[in-house]
């Protein structure tokens, strides 16, 4: 199917904005304190413990200066900040955790999601130790809950200070969604950008699956499936991840077992390729002569055998 056939659109869609800050312990050359911002899917801004810098990492992102000066400034102290507080809490979870020494990581997602439609803003804040949950933001109920009796006395405290509580409120339902809404438009070319994937049926061995691969498409808000008489199938299909590839793109696979379906049945199915904003899908007839193999190209002779 031609990509200039499809008719691209508008649908909603769910931007997020998260600052993710790891702090660490006894990692010999590696900072202990490394801070970046995610904005669906693109690292936007960079800080480290040995720079002491907040900088952005897209170029578009330097345009922030013009609507907001004191940008930079302002992160850059706000995460020095953050830098002597991963320090202080890593010491915390040691003590209470009965640890003296060691490599210890503690990581701290928080930010916003953003419905371009409705306008509805969802916040999280979320503390992890030693790579499990210690402490949850409930940001509707404006408490905090410890998932670890370890950080009882941090939600006691935090729940106590009505100003902490304030300045979570208003960075992760205000300041975050209006960052979000910024970048988005700094970045517009790259982050609102539509494009459609190359589709390839694939398959290693004669016995082996036939794989759908559908890659080079973007946004990652995509599905791929098998159907069978225009029904998606669940059974002999096994699904892939969803894969990052180095031009910022993505890539998914979807695998169909082929040791039940005989050869005049082939053509009854359709790998179905579905993109976020674009109405029609894009749709791969299970074709023997459009399989990429490892060992040559199958052709159908008149009696329906697949032969070299």
């Amino acid at each position: 199917m031609s990509s200039r056939s499809l008719f691209l659109l508008v649908s909603t869609v769910i931007h997020s904005l998260r600052y993710a800050h790891t702090g660490s312990s006894e990692i010999p050359n590696v900072p202990d304190t490394v801070a970046v911002v995610i904005v669906d899917g693109y690292q936007t801004n960079h800080y480290d413990s040995i720079t002491r810098k907040m900088v952005p990492t897209q170029t578009w992102m330097s345009r922030v200066s013009e609507d907001d000066p004191d940008y930079w400034e302002r992160e850059t102290s706000f995460w020095r900040d953050q830098e002597q507080y991963a320090r202080m809490h890593i010491e915390f979870y040691k003590e209470r955790f009965n640890q003296s020494g060691g490599i210890h990581v503690l990581q701290v997602s928080h930010g916003c999601e953003w419905d371009d439609e409705t306008g509805e803003v969802h916040g999280f804040d979320v503390v992890r130790y030693d790579g499990e949950d210690v402490l949850i933001l409930d940001v509707k109920a404006r408490r905090w809950i410890a998932m670890k009796p370890q950080a009882l006395s941090y939600q006691h405290r935090y729940n106590k200070d009505e100003g902490w509580l304030e300045f979570m409120d208003h960075r992760l339902l205000k300041e975050c969604p209006e960052s979000l809404k910024k970048s988005l438009d700094y970045g517009k070319s790259t982050l609102q950008r539509t494009e459609l994937p190359s589709v390839y049926l694939l398959q290693k061995t004669p016995s082996s699956p036939v794989s759908c691969l559908a890659t080079g498409f973007y946004p990652h808000r995509a599905a791929i499936f098998w159907r069978k008489d225009g029904e998606e199938i669940h059974e002999q299909v096994d699904h892939g991840e969803l894969l990052n590839n180095h031009d910022g793109s993505f890539q998914m696979s979807v695998d169909l077992n082929m040791s039940l379906i005989r050869a005049d049945d082939w053509r009854r199915y359709h790998c179905v390729f579905q993109l976020s904003g674009v109405e029609e899908d894009m749709v791969t007839e299970l074709d023997p002569a459009l399989i990429r193999t490892n060992w040559g190209t199958l052709t159908m002779d008149s009696t329906g055998l697949f032969v070299l």
